[in-house]
């Protein structure tokens, strides 16, 4: 595991343009990595997050984006591909597939199966244990909502932050106190563990409580990245006008994007219908089964933008 990564700061999960046949659009997405990567604080890049819809692509498909995100940007900041899988075996196959096409680290989604039935604590940190000793890079926690059946408590985060190429934790708890009680007990009991938040819909206000966290890793900072780093900016600098002034952009995009709710499917083809209408993608199109956006959706999508003041931008996809 290199140790001259960052494990800190912003690391959006990307979304991956496509061609009319739902091959990857492979000269736009090198361009719209390095475009990413330009931005100050922008220290990674997730490939095959759920952003980057995982679940819709072949293990070939998800090792090639990895590689293609490694050639591109590797050299800039810290790549990392999301592993989902129903078993252990599967799973270490993918983060193998990961470590060879270049990956410096792998974000490690729990099981399906653990959101319909529920786990044994036990037998999450033996998933981590197993799968950390196969590879030799490093390992991201995917922590779930705390409303679902594949949440760890905060006491089996401790125990896989003791796992050696464990490095980070990606929390989203999306319950306010509990957030807070357990940012605070993994600081006194797991100083060592990068925590990043990853509550996209209400992503400032994450980001601020006591004693903070070391950064985002979001969907969000994918398609509006000058605001996410600026709000990051602010809250490194506790600037607490700049911090307003940047939730206030990002309020409207978040409500067009999100809703009152979590990142869906529908959620990720509104982020890359953004992509779409600032000139970064030339098309907006997800995998099946996500259908195309409703006029009305994409007319929000449009209204957000001009109220987030959010402009267009000139990719070059040489």
């Amino acid at each position: 595991m290199s140790e001259s990564r960052s494990w800190k700061n912003i690391f959006p999960a990307v979304c991956v343009p496509l061609n009319g046949d739902y091959s990857v659009n492979q000269a736009e997405f090198r361009a719209y990595l390095r475009w990413l990567a330009a931005f100050e604080h922008i220290d990674g890049v997730v490939v095959n997050g759920h952003t980057g819809e995982i679940t819709s692509f072949l293990p070939d498909e998800r090792a090639a984006v990895t590689r293609i995100a490694a050639e591109e940007v590797g050299g800039t900041v810290t790549i990392i591909s999301g592993v989902s899988a129903e078993g252990t075996i599967e799973a270490i196959e993918h983060a193998k597939a990961a470590q060879d096409a270049g990956a410096d680290g792998i974000l490690l989604m729990p099981p399906h199966t653990w959101l319909r039935f529920g786990v044994k604590q036990e037998a999450v940190i033996k998933y981590f244990s197993d799968i950390a000793a196969a590879i030799e890079i490093g390992i991201i926690i995917h922590l779930y909502p705390a409303s679902t059946r594949a949440f760890y408590p905060v006491e089996t985060v401790v125990a896989l932050s003791k796992i050696p190429n464990v490095t980070s934790l990606k929390i989203g708890t999306r319950n306010s106190a509990l957030y807070e009680r357990d940012l605070r007990i993994l600081r006194r009991e797991a100083p060592d563990l990068t925590i990043l938040t990853c509550q996209d819909e209400f992503i400032v206000a994450s980001m601020l409580p006591y004693p903070g966290v070391d950064g985002a890793l979001i969907g969000f900072g994918c398609a509006i990245p000058e605001l996410i780093t600026g709000a990051w900016r602010a809250v490194l600098s506790k600037d607490f006008g700049q911090i307003q002034h940047f939730q206030n952009r990002i309020f409207p995009m978040a409500e067009a994007i999100y809703g009152i709710g979590e990142p869906s499917g529908d959620a990720h083809a509104r982020m890359k219908e953004v992509l779409e209408q600032r000139g970064i993608f030339s098309s907006a199109l997800m995998r099946l089964p996500v259908l195309p956006l409703s006029a009305a959706q994409k007319e929000r999508v449009t209204s957000a933008l001009a109220e987030a003041q959010v402009q267009k931008v000139v990719i070059d996809r040489r």
